[in-house]
């Protein structure tokens, strides 16, 4: 990467820098014309010059061509005027000057941004297509944090000043001596005065502003390190909360605040003495200008016209030449500013742009075998991870890796995908070298996966498809405009439309769009993800608006699982939602609107600052039952809670409190006793609050009898009989006959709530739901559906073994010639990860695919046609499943023998 910052912008923006150049010189003749014409305004036709009768006239507009050492040559004889219309004459050209004078500065500084911004889009996609060509191990040592602070923050300001760097100088280097010229003229030692203090200003400020630019580097450097310290913190988050460590994260960040503290108060001392020094400077020259200018015009050496030009001249000086000088600090700091940049964004082995070339010409298909010679392989401390590591394997071998943790089975994994970079050695799949072969190859003909399996924050649909979005389908600008495409070329960014279809289906064995969804379903359950993606489908809601079939086939579901749970065997596990009858499984809210609602303004929180809601139960008579419901619910939370740690269960099952709302509660009851009457309207709301969520069967308090039921179910009428505009739309009320989008697909098919208590009955209903869902052909749909699960930031909304299988499903997915494996399955108990394991093997042995598994368990080693044992980074043993049996046997043998006391139990 060019560490010049002025090489590097005139190299991407010459023709546009000449541009506005060209604007600049262009408008100094208009400039100085603005300065001579307040001279001729006040000597002229307001002091009378030239006007000695009321019929003397004057000439306005003369254009002439001067020529040097003869009389100039005139191109147009103007006008001639009387006194009074010269002077608007000439006032109106003043305003005339004023006017191109502020379009031409229009026109720079649009330009100027322009050009900035563009450079700017040119650098962030050169930095970010760095980062996409670094070497995997460069991540370790590096934080995301900070990576993302350098290509958003601190270029930022290289932004602004990209469009100034050769045009600005240039700009107001012309109108400072376009000022000092005409001073000059007008009067010798009076320009000699401006020229003096310009020179002192040009000088001592640079050099006073000087420690400021080590000052900022030190404040950005401490603030990137602080990003990253925030980063560690939100990374490490759960670590701080387990071995209370958050006083000190407190300490450390207040230290590293402080610092900066100090810093940027310095860098404030320092900048307004600096300008306070420049400002006084700046007003000497004027104070000159008064005295000796006023003494000469006393004495008729210099007229008021002239002094009155030069004044407003040197009016225009300080401002240039202010800028120039924050200009030239400018440049130091973005010269710095570049050089620690691009120096962060230029590590070793950085991956060549050819590699990742959509065009890079590439074998159709790994030929041969994979060879690995003589590999030797260290971290980023220089300790070695692999040494003198060879290996030979078809590739359509399955080959177990194993080893003790850190013997060189994860680093040889690593290597063969070439996210470890080989030093010295060699890789090859047959006559290819892996460090040649571009990533259109590997990301398409080998498939891996590890144990940190990352997932995008989408669904888990797009985080499966993107194995297979190499290349836009099509035309790659399809779907960009003609001005997208021309500014994405000139600023060196890909014209390619990232909302494009960039799926290969074919790489999945699909034809398109409309046959995907069943590969994507065979990879999930060949991972084991089949019944947990059937799950998420059915916990998501359905739009009846975009998909009317399948939500009237979900209608026509529920009525059949509406007979299979009126069997005897299924009754006492459901019950179902009636409009006559109050149903003791679901909430009180839902009891009273009979309904549910996807409205934020609608949620439980909301409801009873609702004014209709509270005009319901006080017509039903119930408002100072539920006020009183919410009182005896806060006080039993209170009771029960008070010596209870936060994280304790029960705050689970009675989740309508939480543990840092316990002190305000305790504050309610105490203040109110027995008598909920007395409550104010912010505590009156809080208490209506908690009973919403109240269940009786799940929470059994006791707060619901029959004769409450009766009365919630009579709200319940008024509720819905005389409902407010606003609320239509917002609440779905339940109905059998019709899908109610506001719930999920579960409680459209259920139309009621599992009852409490009963031994598996979610997992009896479940099954229940999935045997009638199959036989009516919708399970499919279903899990279609769940698809649209999203999975959080990181995928963090999954568990961590099912991260781990959705990566697997992932590299499945496209098909590889050669699968490896890092421990991706090391989440999962051993009874699992070897059926998981089998699963995959079966697949690639049916599809021909070679299976490279680092295992984290070596009981798994029998089912692989091979075994290579590392250990100290070399590979010690390779043969059949002997080779793990025997390496079980020895650490067996190895393993220290519990002592008397520890064998019988007793804690050694």
């Amino acid at each position: 990467m060019e560490p010049n910052f002025f090489r590097y912008v005139w190299r991407h923006s010459t023709r546009e820098q000449l541009g506005i150049l060209a604007l600049v010189v262009l408008s100094l003749p208009f400039y100085f014309a603005s300065l001579n014409l307040p001279k001729a305004i006040v000597n002229g036709p307001i002091q009378g010059e030239g006007f000695a009768t009321p019929e003397a006239t004057g000439r306005f507009l003369t254009v002439a061509l001067p020529v040097p050492g003869g009389d100039a040559i005139e191109l147009f004889s103007g006008f001639d005027l009387t006194r009074m219309p010269m002077l608007f004459a000439l006032s109106g050209l003043f305003l005339a000057l004023v006017f191109v004078n502020g379009a031409f500065k229009l026109q720079v500084n649009t330009r100027k941004g322009e050009l900035g911004e563009r450079m700017l889009r040119r650098l962030r996609y050169e930095l970010v297509d760095r980062v996409l060509r670094f070497p995997p191990q460069e991540f370790r040592r590096r934080k995301a944090s900070e990576i993302a602070t350098m290509v958003n923050a601190e270029v930022e300001q290289l932004g602004g000043f990209i469009g100034d760097a050769f045009v600005q100088p240039a700009y107001l280097g012309g109108l400072a001596l376009t000022a000092l010229v005409f001073i000059l003229a007008q009067s010798f030692w009076l320009g000699v005065v401006a020229l003096l203090v310009v020179l002192v200003q040009a000088f001592l400020i640079p050099q006073l502003r000087r420690p400021l630019l080590k000052l900022g580097r030190a404040r950005q450097l401490a603030a990137r390190e602080m990003a990253g310290r925030v980063g560690e913190i939100v990374d490490g988050i759960v670590e701080i909360h387990a071995n209370d460590t958050s006083n000190l994260e407190r300490a450390d960040i207040a230290g590293r605040l402080g610092r900066i503290f100090r810093i940027r108060l310095e860098i404030y001392e320092r900048k307004f003495f600096v300008k306070f020094l420049n400002n006084f400077l700046a007003q000497l020259t004027p104070f000159v200008f008064y005295t000796a200018g006023g003494y000469l015009a006393i004495r008729g050496q210099l007229d008021i016209g002239q002094l009155v030009a030069v004044i407003a001249a040197y009016k225009d000086l300080p401002g240039p030449i202010r800028d120039l000088i924050n200009w030239d600090q400018q440049r130091l700091d973005a010269e710095l500013k570049f050089a620690q940049v691009t120096e962060q964004f230029d590590p070793e082995e950085l991956l060549a742009p050819e590699l990742q070339r959509p065009d890079a010409p590439a074998p159709a298909a790994l030929a041969g075998g994979l060879k690995v010679q003589s590999l030797a392989i260290a971290d980023e401390r220089g300790a070695r991870l692999l040494q003198d590591v060879s290996l030979s394997a078809r590739l359509d071998e399955r080959i177990a890796l194993i080893g003790p943790p850190g013997g060189g089975k994860e680093a040889l994994a690593y290597a063969l995908v070439r996210l470890l970079q080989a030093e010295p050695g060699r890789i090859a799949y047959g006559a290819h070298d892996l460090a040649a072969l571009p990533e259109r190859v590997t990301g398409r003909r080998i498939g891996f996966v590890g144990p940190d399996v990352y997932l995008w924050p989408t669904s888990v649909r797009e985080n499966l498809l993107y194995a297979l979005k190499h290349e836009p389908r099509g035309e790659a600008a399809a779907g960009l405009s003609a001005d997208d495409i021309q500014e994405a070329r000139r600023t060196g960014n890909m014209p390619a439309d990232a909302s494009a279809d960039w799926v290969d289906y074919e790489a999945a064995g699909a034809t398109g769009p409309g046959d995907i969804e069943a590969r994507l379903k065979d990879a999930l359950t060949l991972v084991g993800l089949g019944e947990t993606a059937f799950e998420w489908g059915l916990r998501l809601r359905l739009d009846p608006q975009r998909e009317p079939a399948l939500a009237e086939r979900l209608v026509a579901a529920a009525e059949g699982i509406a007979a299979r749970l009126a069997e005897p065997a299924y009754a006492s596990l459901i019950e179902l939602f009636d409009e006559a009858r109050y149903n003791r499984n679901a909430t009180v809210a839902e009891n009273i609107l009979f309904g549910s609602s996807s409205h934020a303004a609608q949620s439980l929180d909301a409801l009873p600052r609702n004014p209709h809601f509270r005009a319901v139960l006080a017509a039903a008579g119930i408002e100072r039952d539920v006020l009183g419901m919410g009182l005896a619910i806060a006080r039993t939370m209170v009771e029960l809670f008070a010596d209870l740690p936060a994280d304790h269960p029960y705050f689970e099952q009675f989740s309508f409190i939480a543990s840092a709302d316990l002190p305000d509660y305790r504050a309610i009851v105490l203040r109110l006793g027995d008598d909920p009457g007395e409550a104010d309207p912010e505590t009156r709301e809080r208490l209506l609050a908690l009973p919403l969520r109240y269940i009786e069967a799940r929470h059994r308090l006791g707060l619901v009898d029959a004769a409450m039921e009766k009365r919630f179910v009579a709200a319940r009428a008024l509720f819905r009989a005389d409902l407010p505009a606003e609320l239509r739309g917002a609440i779905e009320f339940f109905d059998r006959t019709r899908y109610n989008s506001a719930a999920t697909i579960e409680d459209n098919l259920l139309t009621g709530r599992v009852a409490y208590g009963k031994v598996d009955a979610e997992a009896r209903v479940r099954a229940l739901l999935r045997e009638v869902l199959a036989r009516d052909g919708l399970e499919d749909e279903i899990l279609r559906v769940g698809l649209d699960h999203a999975v959080g930031t990181g995928g963090r909304r999954l568990g961590l073994a099912d991260r781990q299988r959705l990566g697997l499903a992932r590299a499945v997915l496209k098909r590889p010639q050669l699968l490896v494996v890092d421990q991706a399955l090391a989440a999962l108990d051993p009874v699992s990860e070897e059926r998981e394991m089998g699963r995959v093997l079966a697949w690639a042995r049916a599809h021909g695919s070679g299976v490279v598994w680092a295992l984290s368990r070596p009981h798994g080693a029998r089912a692989f046609d091979r075994v290579v044992l590392l250990e100290g980074g070399r590979v010690t043993a390779q043969g059949g499943p002997e080779v793990a049996d025997r390496f079980l046997a020895r650490g067996a043998a190895e393993a220290p023998r519990p002592g008397p006391v520890a064998a019988a139990g007793a804690p050694s």
